[in-house]
């Protein structure tokens, strides 16, 4: 089986039942009460193969959170249909929960007051895995994740970043196949961060384990995923590569030229600024400093290559290098610009 989750058409709604007691509202708001129904996932599709990485990403309130919850079991959708590793979540649960292994950033699954050893050697028990093979992941997981320090440590006494090293290492104990991971690294320093972020590298590469992120760190998904997934207001707005959706909206790009230093001599000045050669139609100058010069030219306006060449005839380069949009960046101006008016534009280029 090549397919680990398969979901088609799933939607989420709930009813929120308001209630005003008082005055204004009496015994017929008691009695009749309004009814609000909320769309927290609507008509979403998804197909993620075996050992992939996708990071799923939407502002507060996009459904993500209650997208991995049907997709683990834990909520029944209103309607479409899920199948996790073959299986039905809200049917299979049992099943399902000795396949996955899930870690929320927020919250634990480790026992607060027992050293992190034991709450390791408890869900030993509750996932019933071997002795021998409980001892291999141990060993192999202490070693990854650099447990051994704070093995002995109350669980409440960890630090956020140990805590959520020892998170890590209670959802694979079992050797799930699936992972999901709910903002792991939220409020974690830059040393643990990219420890964290080492380790599920090396656990896909190693175990093929499948892992479905959703962060609201775009260094996670530039570093971590291939492929990402766009929601908002429980709609999927963008399904596709990080490089991708840099093409499609990353707008500015720009060029850091170094010239020869007879070249500059040669130039006239305004404001500090060198006047140049009519710069080609959608290329600014930026800044510069000292021989460096930084160009912005839009993608759609003139390619890389061709200001490159036009810059090449005219002066004497000692250096050209480009410099993308942080993905971050590219993400926000989707958000500005509409996210509506961004999938009309993803469906129909």
């Amino acid at each position: 089986m090549t397919i680990m989750i398969e979901a088609k058409d799933l939607n989420k709604t709930f009813r929120i039942v308001k209630r005003r007691i008082g005055l204004s509202g009496g015994l017929r708001s008691i009695v009749n009460p309004s009814v609000r129904v909320v769309n927290a996932v609507h008509n979403l599709s998804l197909q993620v193969e075996r050992g992939e990485m996708i990071g799923l990403i939407g502002p507060n309130g996009a459904g993500k959170s209650t997208t991995i919850k049907m997709l683990t079991g834990i909520l029944m959708p209103t309607s479409g249909q899920v199948r996790v590793a073959g299986l039905i979540p809200i049917q299979q649960r049992r099943q399902l929960a000795a396949r996955i292994g899930v870690v929320f950033g927020q919250r634990t699954q480790l026992w607060w007051d027992l050293p992190l050893l034991d709450s390791l050697r408890l869900l030993r028990h509750l996932y019933r895995v071997p002795e021998q093979r409980y001892k291999a992941n141990f060993e192999r997981l202490c070693d990854m994740l650099d447990l051994n320090e704070f093995l002995d440590t109350p669980v409440r006494q960890l630090s956020l970043g140990q805590r959520m090293r020892g998170d890590l290492a209670a959802a694979l104990l079992h050797d799930p196949e699936l992972l999901y991971l709910d903002e792991p690294t939220i409020g974690l320093d830059v040393v643990t961060k990219a420890r964290i972020r080492t380790f599920l590298l090396a656990l896909n590469a190693e175990k093929q384990t499948t892992i479905l992120l959703t962060t609201h760190d775009m260094d996670d998904i530039e570093m971590l995923c291939p492929r990402m997934l766009i929601i908002d207001h429980g709609r999927k707005l963008y399904d596709g590569t990080v490089a991708s959706i840099r093409e499609r909206f990353d707008g500015e790009r720009t060029l850091i030229a170094v010239l020869d230093a007879t070249e500059l001599a040669g130039l006239s000045y305004d404001e500090g600024m060198p006047i140049l050669q009519k710069l080609p139609e959608g290329v600014h100058l930026m800044r510069t400093e000292g021989p460096r010069l930084w160009l912005s030219f839009s993608r759609d306006a003139l390619p890389a290559h061709e200001l490159v060449s036009w810059l090449g005839a005219r002066y004497r380069l000692r250096d050209v290098t480009f410099q993308e949009p942080e993905i971050e960046d590219v993400i926000r101006r989707i958000y500005e610009e509409g996210l509506l008016l961004g999938m009309q534009r993803l469906r129909f280029s």
